[in-house]
């Protein structure tokens, strides 16, 4: 992922969470909200809650390759907050990937 597709200030994040709509399942919450870029944009959130900081990096990592591989499925102009749930860490990959996919689309 490119950094001209990453969310990374805090007022870009407050915005997208308080002004966007919300998705929930098991794996993952998202919020999105239309940005005027010719694509989307991504931030991701894992809580401390989950572990140390090689855990959430590596769960970061995980987010980013589904995102990567699928993104011309989804393209809609949109910024997504994707924000790791507990329920997440006990799936595997694919499921992840299903789960995530889900509510991007």
């Amino acid at each position: 992922m490119r950094k001209l597709y990453i969310v990374r200030s805090t007022r870009d994040f407050d915005k997208i969470m308080h002004e966007g709509t919300c998705l929930k399942n098991r794996s993952f919450v998202v919020y999105s909200l239309k940005n005027d870029l010719p694509y989307n944009r991504y931030g991701i959130s894992v809580s401390k809650k989950h572990g140390n900081a090689v855990f959430r990096n590596k769960q970061k990592r995980i987010i980013r390759n589904i995102i990567d591989n699928d993104k011309k499925d989804y393209l809609n102009n949109k910024d997504y907050i994707i924000i790791l749930r507990k329920g997440a860490l006990e799936r595997n990959f694919q499921e992840k990937t299903n789960d995530l996919l889900e509510l991007l689309k």
